[in-house]
C-alpha cells in the first residue's frame, strides 16, 4: 500500500454526486453544496470556472479542473455572464435546473452547445484529510485540449447513452480521471509536491512508507524498519528525515493516531482498547496519552464530539513483568 493510495482510498463517486449538462450560452450554474472536491471537464465547448475568492479559470473542451471546497464556485459561459445564477446541488436534477442526478438520455446538442460533466466528491475521516490539505483550491493540469484522451474518450461514449450499469461506469470513470488528475499534478514540472508524494520515489524511504501504510499495527522499531529496507539504521533515519521532515516513528505515530480517528468514529461499538489494538497499541492508556498528544484531545472525548457516543473507559492495564536483567528493550512508536 503506498501513500497516495491509502490516502484517496476514501473518495469515490457515487450516483448521485454525477452530474452532465449541454448547455448554450449565456449560462451561470452556481454550485452550492461547497463539496471538499469537485471534478469539472468539459467534453464539447468550453466555459469559466469561478471558484469563490479565486480568479476565473477558463476551461476548454478535454480540459479538467478540480475545485477544492469549501468553498462554493460558478461555472459561467464567460466572465461577467448576463445570465441569472442557477443553484446547482446534489438535488439538481432536471435540464431546467441545469443538470441532471442521472443523465437517462438527456440530449440536447446544439450549435456551439458546450458539456459539462461534473462529479463532487465527499470525503469523510481524517485520512483522505491529508490529501485535501496537500491541495490548492484549483487543481488544473495539462490544458493542452489533447483529443486522444482514452478516459475522457470512454466518458463521452458512456454519457451519450442508456444503458444498465451506467451509473457505475461513470462514477469509476470519474474515479480514474480524479487520480489521474491528481498524479499529474502532483508530477508537473517545477511543482511543490507534498513531502509524501515526492519520498514514495526515494528506494529506501519509499519502501518504508509502504511497510508503514501496509502493516501500521506492527511493532516497529527503527532497526527493525532498517533491516526490511535494507539499509543501517543510521541511513535510514538520516534519509527519512531529511525527505519526510520527521523522524520515522514520529510519522507511524501520526498516522496510527489517523487511523484511530477514523476507527473511532466507524466504529462506535469498538471499546478503546479495541482501537488501541487495532493501532498497536497493547497499552490503552498509552494509546490514548499518544492520542491526546497528537490529536489535542483523548479518545472518549474526540468520539463524542463527532457521533455524540461515549467511549467506554479503558480497563486498567495489567502490572508489566519486570524484564530479567541483562534484556533490552528496543523503542518502538508511542
Amino acid at each position: 500500500m503506498d501513500v497516495f493510495s491509502d490516502l484517496i482510498r476514501g473518495v469515490r463517486a457515487h450516483g448521485s454526486l454525477f452530474g452532465s449538462t449541454t448547455l448554450s450560452p449565456p449560462w451561470n450554474l452556481h454550485f452550492v453544496d461547497g463539496a471538499p472536491l469537485t471534478l469539472c471537464t468539459v467534453l464539447t465547448g468550453e466555459g469559466w470556472i469561478v471558484p469563490e475568492h479565486h480568479r476565473p479559470e477558463r476551461l476548454r473542451a478535454r480540459e479538467t479542473i478540480i475545485v477544492r471546497g469549501p468553498g462554493t464556485f460558478t461555472f459561467v459561459d464567460e466572465p461577467g455572464t448576463r445570465a441569472e445564477p442557477v443553484a446547482c446541488g446534489e438535488f439538481c436534477a432536471t435540464p431546467e435546473q441545469g443538470g441532471t442526478r442521472y443523465r437517462l438520455g438527456w440530449h440536447d446538442h446544439g450549435d456551439g452547445a458546450t458539456t459539462l460533466i461534473v462529479g463532487a466528491y465527499p470525503v469523510r475521516g481524517e485520512i483522505s484529510r491529508r490529501l485535501l490539505d496537500a491541495l490548492p483550491v484549483v487543481v488544473r493540469v495539462g490544458g493542452t485540449g489533447d483529443t486522444s484522451d482514452p478516459v475522457l474518450d470512454h466518458l463521452a461514449a458512456e454519457v451519450a447513452i442508456d444503458a444498465p450499469g451506467q451509473q457505475v461506469v461513470l462514477d469509476r470513470l470519474l474515479d480514474w480521471l480524479l487520480v489521474c488528475t491528481l498524479r499529474e499534478w502532483f508530477d508537473r514540472p517545477g511543482g511543490e509536491p507534498p513531502a509524501w508524494w515526492a519520498a514514495q520515489r526515494d528506494p529506501v524511504v519509499g519502501r518504508a512508507l509502504r511497510l508503514l501504510h501496509a502493516e501500521p499495527a506492527a511493532p516497529w522499531t527503527v532497526a527493525a524498519l532498517a533491516r526490511r529496507t535494507g539499509v543501517s539504521r543510521s541511513t535510514l533515519a538520516k534519509r527519512f528525515a531529511d525527505l519526510m521532515g520527521e523522524p520515522p516513528l514520529t510519522y507511524l505515530t501520526r498516522w496510527r493516531m489517523t487511523l484511530a480517528a477514523d476507527r473511532l468514529v466507524a466504529q462506535e461499538a469498538a471499546t478503546i482498547g479495541e482501537i488501541a489494538r487495532s493501532v498497536g497499541y497493547a497499552d490503552p492508556f498509552g494509546f490514548s496519552a499518544a492520542f491526546k498528544r497528537v490529536r489535542g484531545v483523548n479518545p472518549s472525548e474526540f468520539r463524542r464530539d463527532r457521533t455524540g457516543v461515549s467511549a467506554a473507559a479503558p480497563s486498567p492495564a495489567p502490572t508489566p513483568a519486570r524484564p530479567r536483567s541483562g534484556t533490552s528493550r528496543a523503542r518502538t512508536a508511542r
